[in-house]
């Protein structure tokens, strides 16, 4: 009879996600047979089966058949089990009637079934290990998230193994625990612009406790902080508004140059008439210069430039209407 509830559960069983210990598990059953034992297995079962074909067609008693059949299924069992193989980057641990007896590999070792086992597989290469820390307050009660990255080794397989029931699990925790603490101790401020500071402490933390475990942490990188939405708004329009004031200061202090520079002209062109003339007619200059400008100038002001009043006015004005290529400034004279 078709249940839809238990097929249910058997889908959420199996598209969950698989622990430690069930991965540990099943590398276990993986290693208990390679392709070199499972080929020598298959060759001692050829040998006995030619043997006792061999023996029956001689004539042999039965019961020296069933002797080679039996050592031969013994052999090819015992081989199938006894012959390891462990890739260049993990080791073995052997335990003998319990007790440790040592590692083996990389390579090919043998151990003795039933009395010896190998409980562990450990890997040497670098690990890399997610971690998180969710709503964790810092010291000015603002609750942020932060994930990180974690990457280690071990260096003595030994300790990693016998140390800590599991070790991939306990530095998870670890490295989750001792973030927590570095959040608790920290503001929100000195979190946003300390992620180097909290790398190197992380990691010497970290160390420190792993370090029984024969593990060692070669780094730790902080990949994101999330801090609550609205205080993310809140510090946006903070920056922004400090950046309008820093625009606000930078345009005072320009201000301020020019009107220390008009200061500093003014004082020249006081105690120089000349070249106060000079720089009048000029401006008036630049300002005929254009087409279909009007310029009102009055005329005790022309007459202070030495322009010959009016007439003199008008007169440089028609030279720079028709010579609008070749104007003159004024002192300059004009080509023949």
């Amino acid at each position: 009879m078709f249940v839809p509830g238990i097929r249910k559960q058997k889908e959420a069983k199996t598209a969950r996600e698989k622990t430690p210990e069930e991965i540990r598990r099943e590398k276990l059953m993986a290693k208990m047979a390679n392709a070199v034992s499972a080929t020598v297995f298959v060759l001692v079962l050829t040998v006995m089966s030619l043997a006792v074909a061999l023996m029956a067609n001689f004539g042999a008693p039965d019961w020296a058949i069933g002797v080679v059949t039996v050592v031969g299924l013994l052999v090819a069992f015992y081989l199938l089990f006894a012959i390891k193989i462990a890739d260049q980057w993990e080791k073995a641990v052997v335990l003998r009637f319990g007790r440790f007896r040592g590692l083996r590999g990389p390579g090919l070792f043998w151990i003795v079934p039933i009395v010896d086992s190998v409980t562990a597989w450990i890997d040497h290469r670098v690990m890399v290990t997610p971690f998180a820390a969710e709503k964790t307050l810092t010291r000015d009660t603002v609750p942020v998230n932060i994930d990180a990255v974690l990457f280690w080794v071990v260096w003595d397989a030994e300790k990693a193994a016998l140390e800590v029931g599991d070790y991939q699990v306990a530095i998870s925790w670890a490295a989750q625990t001792a973030l927590r603490d570095i959040i608790g101790k920290m503001d929100l401020a000195d979190i946003l612009v300390g992620r180097e500071k909290i790398d190197r402490e992380l990691q010497q933390i970290i160390d420190a406790r792993t370090e029984p475990w024969g593990v060692t942490v070669q780094s730790v990188e902080i990949r994101d902080i999330i801090i609550p939405q609205d205080l993310e708004d809140t510090m946006s329009r903070q920056a922004q508004a400090e950046r309008e004031r820093q625009a606000r200061v930078i345009l005072g202090e320009s201000e301020k140059q020019i009107a220390q520079s008009f200061l500093e002209a003014a004082r020249i062109y006081g105690g120089n008439d000349a070249a106060f003339h000079l720089r009048a007619m000029n401006m008036l200059f630049e300002g005929l210069k254009e087409k279909g400008a009007l310029v009102i100038v009055p005329s005790t002001a022309v007459e202070t430039m030495g322009l010959g009043g009016l007439s003199g006015l008008t007169a440089l004005s028609q030279g720079i209407e028709t010579r609008p290529g070749k104007a003159q400034r004024p002192g300059e004279e004009a080509e023949e």
